[in-house]
């Protein structure tokens, strides 16, 4: 699955940290593809158990994080962890089949 990572369009280039949970009840190999999001900045990538990130060439896998997880097996219960542990959820996207994923990141 390619994830496509950019800034809304009011935000020219993105600065801030980001935390994603790449969850699947199969392990994936999530392909990277950025655009316009600044270099240095610290950025997670928590994925399922067996899946693994796949960055493009470049800076960003140098400030960028990957590490597995047992997530919670429903939704439901995924979103209260992650509410709990970050203390907000901007953004929560559930799909059953996909090959990209376009996720606009923002104020």
């Amino acid at each position: 699955v390619t994830l496509h990572l950019n800034p809304i369009s009011s935000v020219h280039v993105h600065q801030k940290p980001l935390v994603f949970l790449l969850n699947s009840p199969l392990p994936l190999v999530w392909k990277l593809k950025t655009e316009r999001l600044a270099p240095g900045i610290r950025r997670v990538f928590f994925v399922s158990l067996g899946s693994v990130v796949q960055f493009e060439k470049g800076n960003f896998s140098l400030s960028a994080e990957t590490e597995e997880k047992l997530f919670p097996e429903k939704n439901e219960h995924l979103l209260q962890w992650a509410q709990k542990e970050y203390g907000a959820v901007t953004s929560f996207t559930e799909l059953k089949i996909s090959r990209n994923i376009y996720i606009k990141v923002g104020e």
